[in-house]
C-alpha cells in the first residue's frame, strides 16, 4: 500500500480532471507590445486563435510543461528571460472536452525568433496587443481572460518592480527602457521627468560608463546602463493613468 493511502482508499470515486497550460509570451517589436499567439489546427475551435499551450504530461513540472508546449507550437526555443506562473482557470465549462483546470504563465522574450506553427498549431504569429484590446481578434476558450490578467499584471508589475529591464538588450540607453514603459502602458512619457525618476531610483540600473556610437539611433551618443540589483522599485513609478 502506498504511503499516505488508506484500504478503503479508492481513486477512481474523484471524477478525472486534466491540468494544461497556457502561456502569454511578451515581447516589443517596433515600440508596440505584442503577444504570441496561435491558430488551432485542431478541434475544439479549430481555426481559432489561442494562447499556446497543452495538457501537462504526468511526468513533468508545471514549468517544464510550459517551456516544452511553447517550443512544440511556436518553435520558440529560446529560454524565455522572465516565466512566472500568475493564475489558475477552472470553470467547469471553459474546455468542451473535459473538465479541464489550466495554469497561466507570462513569459518575456526580448529579441524573439519569428515563431512557426507546430503540433496542434497551424500557424503562430505576434500580435499587438491592441488588436485584442480593442476586440478585434477574439481567442478561444478563455484566453481573452488569461491574457487580460497577464497584461494586467505586466503593466502593474513595471510600476513595482525592475522588469521591465528583461524587455531590454542586456545593455541600453535610458530612451530604450523609456520605450519599454511607454509600449506596455500604451503611454507617452515625458522623456525629462522618466529620466529623472529612473536615476533617483535606487539600484534600478547600473552606469557602464560607456555611450552608442554617434549614428547608431541618430543624434548625440547616448550613454548606456544595466539592469542594477535591484528586483522591487523604491520608490515605485507610476503609470500615467494611475496618479
Amino acid at each position: 500500500m502506498d504511503p499516505g493511502t488508506t484500504p478503503d482508499y479508492d481513486p477512481q470515486a474523484f471524477p478525472p480532471f486534466a491540468v494544461t497550460v497556457d502561456i502569454v509570451v511578451m515581447t516589443i517589436i517596433e515600440d508596440e507590445l505584442r503577444v504570441l499567439l496561435i491558430r488551432r489546427a485542431v478541434p475544439p475551435f479549430r481555426d481559432s486563435w489561442a494562447l499556446p499551450g497543452g495538457f501537462v504530461r504526468p511526468d513533468e513540472d508545471l514549468s517544464t510543461a510550459a517551456v516544452r508546449e511553447l517550443a512544440e507550437e511556436t518553435s520558440i526555443n529560446q529560454e524565455p528571460d522572465h516565466l512566472e506562473q500568475f493564475g489558475t482557470y477552472g470553470h467547469p465549462d471553459r474546455d468542451p472536452r473535459m473538465r479541464v483546470v489550466s495554469v497561466g504563465y507570462w513569459a518575456i522574450i526580448p529579441d524573439l525568433p519569428t515563431p512557426k506553427g507546430g503540433s496542434d498549431a497551424a500557424y503562430a504569429e505576434l500580435v499587438p496587443v491592441a488588436e485584442l484590446e480593442g476586440g478585434r481578434i477574439r481567442l478561444a476558450f478563455d484566453h481573452d481572460r488569461i491574457v487580460t490578467d497577464a497584461i494586467a499584471l505586466a503593466r502593474s508589475s513595471l510600476e513595482n518592480t525592475t522588469i521591465a529591464t528583461r524587455f531590454c538588450p542586456p545593455e541600453f540607453t535610458i530612451s530604450d527602457l523609456r520605450r519599454v514603459y511607454e509600449a506596455v502602458w500604451d503611454s507617452k512619457l515625458d522623456p525629462g521627468n522618466f529620466q529623472r525618476k529612473v536615476k533617483q531610483t535606487s539600484e534600478f540600473l547600473q552606469p557602464l560608463n560607456q555611450t552608442t556610437r554617434s549614428g547608431d539611433k541618430g543624434g548625440r551618443p547616448a550613454a548606456l546602463w544595466v539592469k542594477g540589483p535591484a528586483e522591487k522599485l523604491s520608490p515605485p513609478l507610476s503609470r500615467p493613468d494611475s496618479n
